[in-house]
């Protein structure tokens, strides 16, 4: 995948992740009953450079319901809190399906 391409995507993907994300975090607070589970979970991610760890995230904090408390270039992992941790399967998917497919073809590294 050509670089621009990539880039494109993933502000596109960005964007409109941002916003579905918002609608779903605005119903998790509004909802009654009691809320879903929120808790942390480790996450590793494709070799990429500094840069484009630190822009991943980036871009997983700036996406409601998600926030990098830790990251560990060594070992290639993040420390999330996921606001609803029921799927959180399903979550780390999406970060690697929506960001970091397009991050490693902009910052990836040669797997070791």
């Amino acid at each position: 995948m050509r670089r621009a391409t990539a880039a494109a995507i993933l502000l596109l993907r960005f964007f409109w992740q941002v916003l579905v994300s918002g609608f779903t975090t605005a119903g998790i607070v509004v909802r009654r009953g009691p809320p879903p589970p929120a808790g942390l979970i480790r996450m590793e991610y494709a070799p990429m450079s500094e840069t484009g760890t630190v822009l991943l995230g980036c871009m997983v904090t700036l996406t409601p319901g998600t926030t990098v408390i830790d990251i560990d270039l060594d070992r290639h992992e993040m420390l999330l809190h996921l606001l609803d941790l029921s799927d959180a399967e399903a979550t780390v998917a999406s970060i690697r399906q929506k960001f970091e497919l397009y991050l490693t073809p902009l910052f990836g590294l040669p797997e070791d």
